[in-house]
């Protein structure tokens, strides 16, 4: 995953470098396999070192991470039952996304697709409106960053230049303060690195962070109404 060789090479995470790394039913990676993903993921480089020799390669990227809700696939399922025992379910929905939690920014849980919605004929949105916004986003990340090196993007931002460049409204700061306070105990991924991940989480055009989007940022670490980590559909 890191790379190795006696001679070091480049591993996954440096050929994904400027990309996306996609990891498919996550639960099937070992654990030692996940933890390695930690300091590349913060530091956009990985070194290592050999008796011949010690190289660092890049690995900026951004990862991206499915799994089924429970072994069988069908936890959740309106239309199929699952066949799991509860003890199962919870130890498979633990098991992947607690080993990333501190590198991971958002848990989202994806119903499953019907067949009619798949053979449905109406147009979704076009990926020409998408796009926009996505240059939209970028035009004013390049204009934030353009005298700091190194940093082209709110995700290679660091805690001081999230906090000088992510402001909250009061409404917010308070909303922010009472869910690290509330969810902490219950969750080992709301820590004060995912506080500061919460502040990347801005809608395109706002010029402070408000309410409604630290509540989404909140939602997307993947908590249930009881403050556990809740079983998820797919995870990315």
């Amino acid at each position: 995953m890191i790379g190795g060789g006696s001679y070091p090479r480049p591993g996954e995470v440096s050929l994904a470098h400027g990309g996306v790394l996609f990891l498919d039913e996550l639960p099937e990676f070992r654990k030692n396999v996940l933890e390695v993903l930690r300091q590349p993921m913060e530091d956009g480089s990985v070194t290592l070192s050999r008796a011949i020799t010690t190289l660092t390669f890049p690995a900026r990227f951004m990862l991206a991470a499915a799994m089924n809700p429970c072994p069988c696939g069908f936890h959740g399922d309106t239309h199929r039952p699952c066949v799991c025992t509860p003890a199962t379910v919870q130890h498979y929905s633990r098991a992947s996304p607690g080993r990333c939690s501190t590198a991971s920014t958002s848990i989202l849980e994806v119903p499953a697709v019907r067949f009619r919605e798949l053979t449905d004929s109406r147009p979704g949105e076009p990926s020409e409106a998408i796009r926009a916004r996505v240059a939209a986003a970028r035009s004013v990340q390049q204009e934030r960053f353009r005298n700091r090196r190194g940093v082209h993007a709110n995700a290679h931002m660091t805690p001081r230049d999230i906090r000088a460049c992510c402001r909250l409204t009061e409404a917010a700061d308070a909303l922010l303060r009472t869910a690290i306070a509330r969810l902490r105990p219950l969750s080992p991924g709301v820590s004060p690195h995912a506080q500061d991940r919460a502040h990347h989480r801005r809608l395109a055009g706002a010029p402070e962070i408000e309410p409604a989007h630290v509540s989404e940022a909140v939602q997307y670490r993947g908590l249930d109404r009881a403050g556990r980590i809740a079983p998820q559909q797919g995870a990315a």
